[in-house]
């Protein structure tokens, strides 16, 4: 499985074409194959961007808890899925990002590429650093959500 760290500056080009990070490259798992979804967040102006391996996963566990014949789970799908798109990197190690999407999140020129465990989010530059969690905001939410009591069997 694979874990995306650091956080990389790019830049589109006039065709929404942007230089995957080498060190993401180097991060991947072979099984990714150099193909990827990406689709918008569902919770921060961003897109997510999931090597196809780990898109498979993530499928995978929603097959386990929806169905389909539900219609609050319709509708969670058809939310989920909006947008996605698969990409693949071109010769020279570049993904085309959709402009679809771009324009959803406020993408115009200079991207962030943030690894985030299995995914990479793709972030506005403006908008990344205007989402800067200040430090003590961070620690009261580690607290709140790994500061319980540990039980001994965990």
């Amino acid at each position: 499985m694979t874990t995306f760290i650091g956080d990389y500056p790019c830049k589109l080009d006039a065709k929404g074409r942007v230089v995957f990070p080498s060190a993401f490259k180097k991060q991947m798992s072979p099984e990714a194959k150099d193909r990827f979804v990406i689709k918008r967040d569902l919770f921060e102006k961003c897109l997510i961007l999931y090597p196809m391996d780990e898109w498979l996963r993530q499928v995978e566990l929603l097959r386990k808890k929806i169905n389909p014949y539900n219609r609050d789970h319709n509708k969670f799908l058809d939310a989920f899925y909006r947008g996605t798109a698969e990409l693949v990197l071109d010769s020279s190690g570049r993904l085309l990002l959709p402009k679809r999407l771009l324009g959803n999140v406020d993408i115009l020129k200079e991207v962030v590429m943030a690894g985030q465990d299995d995914k990479i989010k793709v972030w506005s530059k403006s908008v990344y650093a205007a989402a800067e969690t200040n430090e003590d905001d961070i620690a009261l939410l580690a607290e709140r959500i790994l500061g319980g009591t540990l039980n001994e069997e965990d």
